[in-house]
């Protein structure tokens, strides 16, 4: 799709919104995009990722002996989306296809529900990964065929941004130079395909903490990933100022000893500062398959951190903030009102900790959640 703006004008686009220099070439979309990512980036608030696949779902319902069918997974989303009081702390929702179109029981649409309380929809577009040739087995991510359709489907159905999971590992040689430029490049065009047709695309880099490299190696690794992605988003003319970041943390190796949250925030945070440009809204972790808490308290870490930090700092968790409430809920209408206290206590204390203010109360944890090669 074409537009005055990601056209002639496209080279000039961040000195002209620095300058406010011909806005006339300015486009709905563009003034929309940026409205949509300071909003989602709105300090105090995250994303709740319920953008499981099916079968990534059915996993989690194995895990509580929970038969994965679309009445099961739609009850889960409900309890999920009209958790009381939890509104407040999210700006958005990411959703797997399938959820974008249910509804509630009482039949309206969760997009609906979500509005209604403030919160923005976003949908995952992407449809996996597969192995990349002539790498050790590095992969890179598919989904481009037919981006441009589903994404002006997915924006009438309500979606406003949109995720793409690109996947790296740390190994003895890897990433390779070909991993990361493949995966940036890939990330780059799903970028301006999503922005072209009204979503803010999040930008998901993540780099597995499979393995027993120290926390250095995973910081250089993350600023070389990095700078690799937003030169590839400039190369393609993608509005920094409409996009979000959703990094991994920079830490040890799930098999090297841990550090201290102070350790992993001073890293994560120059690693940031030297390959993000300030243009970008927003930063929304992901959580890695860190516990419930360690994500909680590594985000607070990096808040609390006294350092420029030109973007908000925020969360876009998935297992860290739906393990206990799944237990909890084990299948059952009856444990509803139990298991939307703990999503709303996680919620809390995510908000709290993306201010730099969160005090280690939100009682229980979950335990390590990390799963080795993750894939959804």
């Amino acid at each position: 799709m074409s537009s005055p703006y990601w056209g002639k004008h496209a080279g000039k686009r961040n000195s002209n919104l620095a300058k406010g220099a011909h806005q006339k070439h300015a486009c709905w979309k563009c003034d929309e995009l940026i409205r949509t990512a300071k909003y989602i980036a709105t300090p105090g608030k995250g994303i709740l990722a319920a953008d499981e696949s099916t079968s990534t779902i059915g996993k989690r319902m194995t895990s509580i002996n929970v038969e994965n069918t679309e009445g099961n997974r739609q009850a889960l989303r409900e309890m999920l989306f009209t958790a009381p009081g939890t509104h407040q702390f999210l700006s958005g929702v990411l959703m797997y296809e399938e959820t974008l179109y249910q509804k509630t029981l009482a039949g309206k649409p969760f997009v609906k529900v979500l509005e209604e309380g403030g919160v923005m929809t976003g949908i995952k577009v992407d449809t996996g990964t597969i192995e990349l040739a002539g790498t050790n087995g590095e992969t890179t991510t598919q989904g481009h065929d037919g981006l441009a359709d589903r994404c002006k489907k997915y924006y009438e159905a309500g979606a406003r941004f949109a995720k793409w999971r690109a996947v790296l590992k740390i190994g003895h040689k890897e990433p390779s130079q070909l991993g990361i430029d493949q995966n940036a490049q890939g990330l780059a065009r799903y970028s301006i395909i999503c922005q072209e047709n009204g979503l803010v695309p999040i930008v998901e880099p993540e780099i597995l903490v499979d393995g027993s490299h120290d926390i250095r190696k995973c910081a250089e690794v993350t600023e070389r990933v990095l700078a690799a992605c937003y030169k590839a988003l400039n190369e393609q003319h993608v509005l920094l100022e409409g996009t979000l970041l959703k990094p991994n943390m920079v830490t040890p190796g799930s098999d090297a000893p841990k550090v201290s949250p102070e350790i992993i925030a001073k890293f994560t945070v120059r690693a940031l500062q030297r390959t993000v440009p300030p243009a970008v809204p927003g930063i929304m972790f992901l959580s890695g398959g860190q516990s419930e808490e360690e994500a909680t308290i590594n985000l607070n870490a990096m808040n609390s951190l006294q350092t420029l930090k030109p973007w908000t700092l925020s969360f876009s968790y998935g297992r860290a903030l739906q393990q206990t409430v799944l237990k909890t809920w084990a299948g059952e209408k009856k444990n509803w009102a139990a298991a939307q206290r703990v999503l709303f206590a996680r919620c809390k204390a995510n908000s709290e900790a993306s201010l730099g203010r969160y005090k280690g109360d939100s009682g229980g944890d979950s335990g390590s959640l990390h799963v080795a090669n993750y894939k959804y």
